[in-house]
């Protein structure tokens, strides 16, 4: 099969054209060959987190790959056969490990075995979408679709230490489409403040915050209606 080939200073010219270029090919079977990665970042090229991605993408694919070092600048990704099993992965920073889930959930869950992953790395990054998220919007919305995955955040991790623990597990599932044309009533508003290692008066301070400008914001908003 001819390789794809696929230039990642396109758009954003960020770390997401790799990770959906590896979930495509896991899903197409489609091998393929970006250059340019991350070519619009302050460091461009694989760092730790887009470097564990690959590399778990290649062990659930059983796949070939050629430039996966720290800072290479080009890839080129040969997949095999997706199997679902028990993986460990280990991004070695406090990079972000929601997004390698992100990256290989689609092909597991087009297997025909049920998979386990245990993630270690950051669960809490300013980049990337919070574990939490993963829970409360972005798996319903999948399980809506008929994805059937749960998550357990078994140990939070932070930067610059990372160190956070999490576990996936992943069930064959068929997804149907989805359509939202609409947005919901809001329900419930809470806020949840979190410090590692810190007083917790800091936590007591962002809460305080958060709670004053929302008040704030609701008053002017009542007043603009009236």
């Amino acid at each position: 099969m001819p390789v794809l080939e696929i230039d990642g200073s396109q758009g954003e010219g960020g770390g997401q054209i790799l990770r959906t270029s590896l979930a495509l090919s896991l899903l197409t079977q489609t091998p393929f060959r970006i250059v340019s990665i991350r070519a619009r970042r302050a460091k461009p090229g694989l760092r730790h987190q887009h470097l564990a991605a690959v590399r778990a993408a290649a062990a659930i694919g059983s796949a070939h790959i050629e430039g996966d070092a720290i800072h290479s600048t080009e890839l080129t990704f040969r997949p095999g056969h997706v199997k679902g099993r028990e993986y460990e992965f280990d991004v070695g920073t406090a990079g972000s490990t929601t997004l390698v889930f992100q990256t290989l959930l689609p092909a597991l869950l087009q297997c025909s075995q049920p998979s386990r992953i245990t993630l270690r790395g950051g669960t809490h990054n300013p980049g990337g979408p919070l574990w939490p998220f993963l829970e409360a919007v972005f798996l319903r919305a999948l399980a809506t679709m008929g994805a059937r995955v749960s998550i357990r955040l078994t140990r939070h991790g932070f930067a610059p230490a990372g160190s956070g623990q999490s576990m996936a597990e992943i069930q064959p599932s068929k997804l149907n489409a989805l359509t939202l044309h609409e947005r919901g009533d809001l329900r419930t508003r809470s806020v949840l403040a979190l410090v590692s290692g810190l007083p917790s008066s800091i936590a007591d301070r962002e809460l305080y915050v958060i709670v004053d400008r929302a008040v704030q914001y609701s008053a002017r908003t009542q007043a603009a209606q009236q």
